[in-house]
């Protein structure tokens, strides 16, 4: 029987060093961390504040991931895995081009050298094409810039979200991922952040806290009662954004190997783990246990995995779990009710366990 012309060798659309079972992969992890933001995200922001920010909290969202998408593509994917401009930043130009999508991606783009003549830091060189890389890392800036969003919800004006979002991405968010990944001076120095402990949610997380007091404290009022919309509709985004992150920390060793399984079931592991944590501390300290509570422990623990998740045994996973689940309770429902600086951050809980 004659080969389906699909699983041909030589065609043009199947290169010798394509590895179809790591492209599809790296296909798939880039879609689950997708959708962690369209619909995940989007409906978490939505079901989680007051039902007179609901539409606005979503369209933040939506906007920032549309956005980030032309942004990357024009401009800043080679900013952040290009040729190197200086030590923190690539060379701006458009990753749109058939001859740059379709040939074999590398990261960083360019072998790097010591004065001597030999390799400092050589190419990684997944078997599948740039356009998959591209698309990939462009779901990690997406979600970077919505969990931004989220530190702001409430509180600011949709014009404003829409000329932050390109002027953040290009000149905080390349930066960050160029320095750690994409050839910048703390790839050289060894450091390593396994799927964006630093580049994604330090860095979001810092930013939303500058955001959030440089535009100032929600009303009086709002601080001190702030209950979801519509707790149902919260759940399932939050469900979204857990199972998307098996793509998130999958994807990141660039192919459909163990580590990525490991990556996955750590991922998992953490995460529930966190969740019982600071369910379990708010039944022992508030009497009862709180869904967003129960939501904001899940994500405590998909963060604090995520540096790590490819590189730590399983055991580990649970004992990080255990500190992403009660480290976090303790300044967010201890602390800060004790800082008029935080007080003025503040997220979605507090209030909601009164």
């Amino acid at each position: 029987m004659a080969t389906p012309g699909a699983y041909q060798e030589h065609l043009p659309a199947v290169p010798s060093w394509l590895n179809k079972g790591d492209n599809a992969w790296q296909i798939t992890a880039s879609t689950l961390v997708g959708l962690q933001s369209m619909p995940g995200l989007v409906i978490l922001y939505a079901s989680i504040v007051k039902k007179k920010w609901a539409v606005n909290s979503a369209f933040m969202a939506l906007y920032a991931f549309a956005a980030v998408l032309i942004c990357w593509v024009l401009v800043c994917y080679r900013m952040a895995f290009g040729d190197q401009l200086f030590p923190f930043w690539g060379k701006g130009s458009p990753a749109l081009g058939q001859n740059y999508l379709i040939r074999r991606a590398a990261v960083p783009e360019s072998t790097h050298y010591y004065e001597n003549g030999s390799i400092e830091t050589a190419m990684i060189e997944p078997f599948y094409p740039m356009a998959s890389l591209v698309y990939f890392q462009f779901n990690f800036a997406a979600i970077t810039m919505i969990l931004l969003a989220g530190s702001v919800l409430g509180r600011m004006n949709i014009r404003a979200w829409m000329a932050f979002v390109p002027l953040w991405l290009i000149f905080s968010y390349t930066v960050g991922a160029f320095s750690l990944w994409g050839g910048g001076f703390l790839f050289h120095w060894g450091v390593i952040d396994y799927s964006g402990g630093y580049v994604i949610h330090l860095s979001s997380g810092i930013a939303g806290f500058t955001a959030a007091y440089w535009v100032g404290p929600r009303l009086r009022s709002d601080r001190e009662r702030f209950p979801p919309n519509n707790i149902l509709l919260m759940l399932a985004g939050a469900g979204l954004l857990w199972m998307g992150w098996s793509g998130f920390n999958g994807g990141a060793p660039y192919a459909a190997n163990i580590d990525a399984s490991i990556a996955v079931l750590n991922t998992n592991i953490c995460a529930a783990t966190s969740l019982l944590v600071w369910t379990s501390l708010d039944v022992v300290f508030f009497g009862k246990p709180s869904v967003i509570g129960a939501v904001q422990g899940m994500m405590t623990g998909l963060v604090c995995i995520t540096p790590g998740a490819g590189v730590v045994q399983s055991w580990a996973a649970i004992v990080m779990g255990m500190l992403s689940g009660s480290i976090p309770w303790f300044s967010m429902m201890i602390l800060h009710k004790k800082s008029s600086l935080l007080q003025k951050s503040q997220p979605f809980a507090g209030s909601y366990y009164q």
